[in-house]
């Protein structure tokens, strides 16, 4: 299993995927503000038996690392010191844009998209980086 990770300051949204199919689904939202984001991640890992984590890397539209980045950097550096898996990054530009589209396309209600955005972004990222990696 391949865990999807979309850091925000105040939620995390997490997407999974199987090495079998190579499609990642949403997971959960973890909201920051209640929860031990590095802890509910290395309790989903061994649950789930992830075998890679891989989070997203916010760069603005120019590919230039902006003021986020810096704020994950931290973020990223403790989880990779929690987890026993391999930690990879990969560009999470639009994610969250992509996201809200599709939620919208769905018919999802505005709270529906609120729950659901950084879940389904963090399905997006991962996505992504299976397709590239296929």
């Amino acid at each position: 299993m391949i865990l999807g990770v979309d850091p925000g300051e105040r939620r995390v949204g997490l997407a999974i995927a199987d090495d079998e199919t190579r499609f990642a689904r949403p997971l959960e939202v973890i909201d920051r503000t209640e929860t031990d984001a590095v802890a509910r991640i290395r309790e989903i890992i061994r649950e789930m038996k992830v075998t890679m984590v891989v989070v997203g890397r916010p760069v603005g539209l120019s590919g230039i690392e902006g003021p986020a980045m810096e704020k994950q950097k931290t973020f990223l550096v403790a989880l990779r010191a929690a987890l026993d898996v391999n930690v990879d990054v990969f560009d999470e530009r639009l994610t969250t844009v992509v996201a809200e589209r599709g939620l919208r396309a769905g018919g999802a209600s505005a709270k529906r998209r609120k729950e659901m955005r950084d879940a389904v972004a963090a399905q997006v990222m991962l996505q992504g980086y299976m397709d590239v990696h296929r």
